[in-house]
């Protein structure tokens, strides 16, 4: 059996060009900032300036991290930054993204939102090559990969098609060089979101395009799966498609994790779940008094149960946005603790109510309960829960905190058993159908966790396996021999 190595990311990445010389720190800082969603325990900017490669990295939110003075010493036109989540273990500075390498190319800067499925396998191979690594963070694999292609072929194209070839999972990733570079490539499916624009002044690729609008690129673009671009000083792109896979974007990326401000494969995330709300609308009836959504991933969706229905919605529920997204902390005791502290009811809005609750997914079930409990003693008279996510029941290996099946209330629960669970009077789920519909990409979408079925081998085998074998359901991914 392999030992416990691997952790699993759904992060934020930001890469910057400056075509006109200036130094980037303060855009990057920017851009984490409008990526702060994605990631809340750590965080990392690297510039390069001539050929120096200047990295400063820290833990807890960025807007606490960078002083004035902290981003003027990070100097140079060009640079990558990144936001991260770990969802097993602690967080440690030593896990902070991006990571460095000081050969080849004078020097190599990698960073990514994604996971690798067969990091084990990956990390084992580089060990015997005998290279050592500081960290468990798959990004320092993809650096190590790379560095080590880049000493045999001296080819950047190459390079990447090489780690392309020996890597399963998902990668939206960027680096630069030393010789002035910079690069982002994107797994053959697609999994993770990853847009770039270029303007008069600027080139720029980040995980979601409202770090593009927030630094002032309006025109945003998909780099496309299995694809890599290369940033030119001149304002140019070249572009190279690499792999050919079959396209499976994250759906949750859609339900929960990207802001609805982002564009995604075309598709605004508002306008999606404003669908994803409709769709629930036509399909379910609720004699409710108000329409109260779990703050904020649901808003939108309330408003599109809303428009179908005529009944009103108002912030029943108010947030402290000072608190950390509960679904993205690494611990459940954690994510339990911090319920009370995140959401505090208005009751005015609920008392004598018969309400209906809108939120993104059920995962394990413990906030949902808290919620609703939190609901009932606000003085709500009846609660009907809606979902916008079909029930969960497989994990996730493409980098969402889902890694166990047996941490999953819908894998151990039918819809009415999760009702008693959560302790509301009706639960409605949405359909696979009304989500594929909602999204508008048809199948390419990946629904692993809905169906159970996964779009890369070795994923499908791993998954296959923790479920079939009771004794291995508490166990993660990486600690089940794999080979695909």
């Amino acid at each position: 059996m392999k030992k416990n190595w691997s952790k699993k990311e759904a992060c934020g990445v930001f890469g910057i060009r400056a075509l006109d010389g200036q130094d980037v720190s303060k855009m990057i800082f920017n851009g984490l900032i409008t990526l702060q969603h994605r990631g809340q325990e750590a965080s990392g900017i690297s510039t390069l300036n001539e050929h120096q490669i200047h990295l400063k990295k820290s833990l807890g939110l960025v807007n606490a991290s960078y002083s004035e003075k902290a981003l003027s010493n990070l100097k140079g036109p060009i640079g990558i930054g990144h936001v991260r989540y770990s969802t097993v273990g602690s967080s440690t500075i030593t896990d902070a993204q991006p990571f460095k390498r000081d050969y080849p190319r004078k020097g190599l800067v990698v960073a990514h939102n994604g996971n690798l499925v067969n990091y084990v396998d990956m990390r084992n191979e580089l060990l015997s090559n005998g290279r050592s690594f500081e960290s468990t963070c798959d990004a320092e694999i993809i650096a190590h990969k790379i560095a080590d292609e880049l000493v045999k072929t001296k080819d950047i194209e190459k390079s990447v098609y090489n780690y392309m070839e020996a890597a399963e999972g998902s990668y939206s990733a960027g680096m630069f060089t030393g010789e002035r570079e910079l690069i982002a490539f994107r797994d053959p499916n697609g999994i993770r979101p990853f847009s770039f624009g270029i303007n008069d002044k600027l080139a720029i690729f980040a995980s979601e395009s409202v770090a593009l609008n927030i630094n002032g690129i309006d025109e945003t673009h998909d780099i496309k799966p299995g694809e890599m671009i290369l940033f030119n000083e001149d304002g140019k792109t070249e572009r190279k498609h690499l792999m050919k896979g079959e396209r499976k974007h994250c759906m949750f990326e859609y339900v929960y994790f990207s802001r609805p401000d982002s564009v995604i494969e075309g598709k605004w995330v508002y306008d999606v779940r404003i669908e994803l709300g409709r769709s629930l609308a036509k399909t379910y009836s609720s004699e409710a008094d108000v329409i109260v959504p779990i703050p904020d991933t649901s808003r939108s969706a309330a408003e599109g149960i809303s428009r179908e229905t005529g009944i009103h919605v108002a912030e029943g529920l108010m947030k402290n946005r000072y608190i950390y997204r509960t679904f993205i902390m690494p611990e459940q005791r954690t994510r339990s603790l911090s319920v009370d502290m995140k959401l505090n009811p208005v009751k005015s809005v609920l008392k004598d109510k018969h309400v209906l609750l809108v939120d993104d997914s059920i995962v394990r079930g413990t906030t949902t309960r808290k919620i609703a409990e939190m609901v009932r003693k606000a003085g709500a008279k009846k609660i009907d829960l809606w979902i916008t996510c079909p029930p969960v029941v497989s994990p996730c290996f493409y980098g969402i905190d889902i890694a166990t099946h047996n941490e999953l209330i819908a894998f151990k629960h039918n819809v009415e058993e999760i009702q008693k669970i959560t302790n509301v009077d009706s639960l409605c789920y949405q359909t696979l159908d009304g989500l594929v519909k909602s999204i508008g990409l048809g199948e390419n979408i990946c629904k692993a966790c809905l169906t159970g079925e996964y779009p890369t081998c070795m994923a499908q085998k791993i998954a296959d396996k923790m479920k079939t074998q009771k004794n291995l359901e508490q166990k993660r991914y990486y600690e089940i021999e794999h080979k695909c």
